[in-house]
């Protein structure tokens, strides 16, 4: 039973009239005549009582016309849905982000998706460390992620977003929290509050190094998530330093100051070349409007 002979079934059913249905589907009423009398013979019934005047369709007709708009509306939303898909238009895309993009570039990506690409089921997981991230787009847990610099050798493809400065994070109550900025070697004698060391987080060498150039070492305490580093802040236990977005938590009791001597560190963009979709595309665009 192909496509082309229930649409021409059904423009019979619905025009009633061999000339009238010929014309819609354009095709010649001889053959729209043979198509029709092979589908009866195909199906065993009889679809249509014809007269000199007019075309009818029998109680098998009438049945076999909801068959065929159902089978024939099918098509055409799987076709739709091809098309929309091939413009990356629907689809899912999973993206996971650093500690710091949750804060700022999270909110913005899902209202732009939302807004833009409506059809487009975005998943997305924050407050990740960049080796898992990776190990995450790597394996196909996600279309794309927002990670930091990493030593670690990978088969991703990684493109930079923007630079972050590092500010400081002091307890409201620390002698230097009112300054406009503080030097990094006057929190010499403080416990810093860190990201995970070895291999577990770029950020943690990026402190040490800072704290280094600075003439010190600092005594580190670690914490795997960054509001949480955050919160210790607030709750007396340390400094920390953080990628300026972080102001975007807006948790009480920190004072967050920029560094007389600025440290950076990218944010990036790391995505499997060998798993690229069109839909993953246009949400890579997005992430680079939302980190703009």
């Amino acid at each position: 039973m192909e496509l082309r002979v229930l649409r021409y079934f059904l423009a019979l059913a619905e025009e009633q009239h061999f000339g009238r249905a010929a014309q819609r589907v354009r095709v010649a009423q001889p053959a729209l005549s043979q198509q029709v009398k092979q589908l009866e013979a195909e199906l065993g019934a009889r679809l249509f009582d014809r007269s000199t005047r007019r075309v009818e369709a029998t109680e098998a007709g009438r049945r076999f016309t909801e068959h065929a708009r159902r089978i024939l509306d099918a098509v055409d939303r799987a076709g739709e849905d091809m098309a929309a898909l091939a413009k990356g238009l629907v689809g899912r895309v999973s993206v996971g982000f650093v500690g710091t993009a949750t804060y700022d570039v999270l909110p913005r990506l899902s209202h732009l998706v939302r807004t833009r690409l409506p059809g487009v089921d975005l998943r997305v997981r924050g407050e990740l460390l960049t080796p898992d991230l990776l190990d995450g787009v790597a394996c196909g847990e996600f279309d794309l992620a927002l990670v930091r610099p990493s030593a670690r050798e990978h088969p991703l493809t990684v493109t930079p977003l923007r630079s972050e400065r590092l500010v400081a994070v002091l307890p409201a109550t620390h002698p230097l929290a009112a300054g406009p900025d503080v030097d990094l070697a006057d929190l010499a004698d403080e416990a810093f509050i860190a990201h995970p060391s070895g291999d577990r987080s770029s950020m943690h060498r990026r402190v040490l190094d800072a704290c280094a150039r600075a003439g010190f070492q600092p005594r580190v305490h670690e914490v795997g998530e960054t509001a949480t580093l955050v919160v210790l802040v607030a709750a007396g236990l340390g400094v920390a330093l953080v990628p300026e977005p972080v102001r975007s938590l807006g948790l009480r009791g920190v004072s967050y100051l920029p560094l007389r001597t600025e440290v950076t560190v990218d944010l990036l963009l790391a995505a499997a070349p060998d798993r690229a979709s069109t839909a993953a595309d246009r949400v890579a665009d997005l992430i680079r409007e939302a980190v703009r």
